[in-house]
């Protein structure tokens, strides 16, 4: 955006500092598990039986019909269907489930040999917290569903693992299941086994991932050295963006309690002039994230905790990379940005996603798409955006806020950020002293899964109820 431009770049440049010559965390060890021995039938109906439909529902059940355990984690199930369009783009959801959507996942794929009735396939898996199967057990109900990611109508009675007339469980051969990598279950459509070894892996086949970083954020102090151990930097460089002259300062940066949660509390505060102005920054030492799910508990504040109202004051949850160049097309930055007394052109609320492909700092240029609302924002917010192969996904309170295009996803791992900074000073020019608050409960990130905003809100939950308050599985970069 145009109106964005001026302090907008300066941060794209700048807020990385201090991460260069930062020492990453360390990846958990990879594991191998064993094969498992045993057999696996799917039985399958339908929660939407016509022809045309707003969303598809294949809902499942898998039993374990061998003679040992079988860890769910080694399994997956294809559904295969027709796309309405080569270039139709589909969203997997999990409406509810006996064992709890948040162990379960859904992936897309393209089939390498595309039939009349199938050239896509929808992948269900397993985490590891989905546990095993006894011999004679099964899943319990899955009421899954996906849909066109523009919510158009799709057409479902020309896909091949699709009947209409199946209301309830019964064995269907029409969707296969692997278990250790091995096919035990169902026909796949012609010439499309999953383990064939004469089909090479298709390039589109999803990645695996499911590695987490979870911080419940429950530190003493910006100075306590699990702070930094666990990967975080407290932002105290000079620079942009924000009001010149101001400084970043990290004792600014608290720890409260707050809902019977402690939060991270980032306080910004002026007298009007640019020395006495502080911002606060808090964001990943390494930069390692990139396709996925990110997500954060964020408190937005309207009116400052003390002193008169009115700065142009920017609170942000964000993912970034370094510009290696002007207009390098390896860039990458996925923004929430809220703006309680406007600016950038803008003169009230206004909360802002934006997606970047690239910027040109001078003269000023900007590669980037971007959804707004304008309206107040204030008080505790579930913020959440998912990175695939095919688009970036914005939700505010469960609720799809915006999706940015294709041409905007990133060819490179970015840092995971939170700020607070005034844009200038020219929307409260008191020199009366005032400070604003901006607080983060929580922050997720799920490497190469998309989770519906439900998922996320489950995972949290079991973070929460089995006492886990810092996880970290994501790979260095």
């Amino acid at each position: 955006m145009s109106t964005r431009s001026t302090s907008h770049r300066t941060r794209a440049a700048c807020a990385l500092a201090a991460l260069l010559g930062s020492a990453a965390l360390a990846g958990l060890p990879a594991t191998t598990a064993a094969a498992a021995d045993g057999a696996l039938t799917v039985q399958y109906r339908t929660g939407s039986g016509g022809a045309t439909a707003d969303q598809s529902e294949p809902w499942f059940k898998v039993r374990n019909t061998g003679s040992s355990p079988v860890q769910l984690s080694q399994v997956k199930i294809r559904y295969y269907f027709k796309a309405d369009a080569p270039n139709t783009m589909y969203r997997f959801a999990c409406s509810w489930a006996v064992k709890g959507c948040s162990v379960i996942t859904g992936t897309f794929g393209t089939l390498a040999h595309p039939t009349a009735t199938a050239d896509r396939y929808l992948e269900i898996g397993f985490t590891p917290s989905a546990g095993s199967l006894a011999p004679g057990a099964d899943t319990g109900d899955m009421q899954l569903r996906f849909h066109r990611s523009d919510w158009q109508t799709l057409r479902q009675s020309d896909d091949y693992s699709f009947d209409g007339t199946r209301t309830s469980y019964a064995d269907w051969n029409k969707v296969t299941a692997q278990l250790a990598g091995a096919t035990v279950w169902g026909t796949a459509p012609e010439g499309n086994d999953p383990t064939d070894p004469t089909d090479p892996p298709d390039p589109t086949d999803p990645p695996g991932g499911g590695q987490t970083l979870f911080d419940d954020f429950g530190y003493t102090s910006h100075t306590d050295p699990a702070l930094s151990a666990h990967g975080w930097n407290v932002r105290s460089n000079s620079g942009g963006p924000g009001v010149p002259g101001a400084t970043w300062d990290p004792s600014a940066v608290t720890f409260v309690r707050s809902g019977g949660n402690s939060v991270m509390n980032l306080r910004t505060s002026t007298a009007g002039t640019g020395a006495s102005t502080t911002h606060t920054e808090v964001l990943t030492k390494d930069m390692k994230f990139k396709n996925g799910t990110y997500a954060a508990r964020v408190r937005f504040s309207d009116a400052p905790v003390y002193g008169p109202d009115g700065d142009r004051i920017v609170q942000t949850f964000f993912t970034i990379n370094d510009l290696k160049a002007p207009m390098a097309d390896d860039y990458a930055e996925y923004d929430f940005e809220y703006l309680p007394n406007g600016g950038w052109g803008e003169p009230s609320n206004i909360l802002y996603t934006t997606s970047w492909e690239t910027y040109n700092p001078d003269p000023w240029q900007a590669v980037n798409q971007h959804s707004e609302s304008r309206q107040s924002f204030a008080g505790w917010h579930d913020l959440v955006v998912t990175i695939d192969n095919n688009a970036i996904t914005y939700y505010v309170d469960g609720r799809h806020f915006g999706t940015h295009d294709a041409a905007y996803l990133p060819e490179r791992p970015m840092s995971i950020n939170f700020n607070q900074w005034l844009i200038d000073l020219d929307g409260q020019t008191s020199t009366t002293p005032r400070a604003y608050d901006q607080q983060v409960d929580y922050v997720l990130h799920v490497k190469d899964q998309v989770l519906t905003p439900a998922q996320v809100t489950a995972k949290i939950d079991a973070y929460r109820g089995s006492g886990t308050s810092f996880v970290d599985e994501v790979p260095a970069s």
